[in-house]
């Protein structure tokens, strides 16, 4: 199965390992394993992948969106000895209602060598 974060890579060589356990070497690559993780309904990995400080107890993902493109705009930092990061990215979905995509900055931070997504806008 090819990832769906758009890669060209397939998923058990891509964000496959992340959703089971690898720290993401970079921001970028969290973004990428959490949209995955939208795309593949994992609420779980998820919330393992938001920092504490901002996650919600619990996310119940919408089952009628199917989320099948990523792109990435711009990053910030965010790199393997980066404290820090930001990536700007707009994801695409369709639902019921047609074909949507969201654009969003987001922050995360690096932690005991674990990147963490904080929050968007």
């Amino acid at each position: 199965m090819r990832c769906p974060c758009l890669s060209g890579l397939p998923l058990a060589e891509c964000c496959g390992p992340l959703h089971e356990g690898a720290p993401a070497p970079t921001a970028e690559r969290l973004m990428r394993s959490r949209f995955s993780a939208f795309a593949l309904g994992d609420a779980d990995y998820l919330l393992a992948s938001w920092h504490p400080s901002t996650r919600p107890t619990a996310l119940e993902l919408d089952a009628q969106l199917r989320w099948y493109r990523l792109d990435i705009l711009r990053t910030e930092r965010g790199g393997p000895l980066d404290r820090d990061g930001l990536v700007e990215f707009e994801a695409f979905h369709r639902s019921p209602a047609g074909a949507v995509s969201q654009r969003e900055s987001s922050r995360f931070v690096r932690e005991s060598g674990h990147w963490f997504y904080v929050d968007g806008v």
